[in-house]
């Protein structure tokens, strides 16, 4: 298992914490940036970009999902039920498949760069 996203549970919340500064997802948004210049992946812009990829594909993650993205690192948290446990649990293997595919990831921000509202 990758170290970039982590999934854990709080005493009232459950959260999903993505390392925008891990060596590999460094890597990898240097490449996103290279076909959109607006993907320049900090953590504002991968709360963007995972906004978008949700309401396209899984829009049910966004149930009770707040977000707190910083320069150097990206956390959604839910409040702690087993419902959200499910939720941060699919949203932590969805990050983990879009780290991995970086051919499939490049291609969704080269092809839908401009629907997604970059920071």
């Amino acid at each position: 298992m990758a170290d970039y996203v982590q999934c854990f549970p709080l005493e009232e919340k459950i959260e999903v914490l993505l390392g925008v500064e891990h060596e590999k997802i460094l890597a990898l948004g240097e490449k996103m940036n290279a076909v959109c210049e607006d993907a320049y992946m900090n953590g504002y812009n991968w709360e963007a970009l995972f906004q978008y990829y949700l309401e396209q594909n899984d829009p049910d993650i966004l149930t009770d999902m707040e977000t707190d993205p910083e320069a150097g690192m990206y956390v959604a948290y839910w409040p702690l039920t087993a419902e959200n446990e499910a939720r941060a649990k699919r949203f932590e293997d969805i990050i983990r498949a879009l780290a991995e595919d970086e051919e499939a990831l490049c291609r969704l921000v080269r092809e839908h760069g401009g629907e997604i509202e970059w920071d």
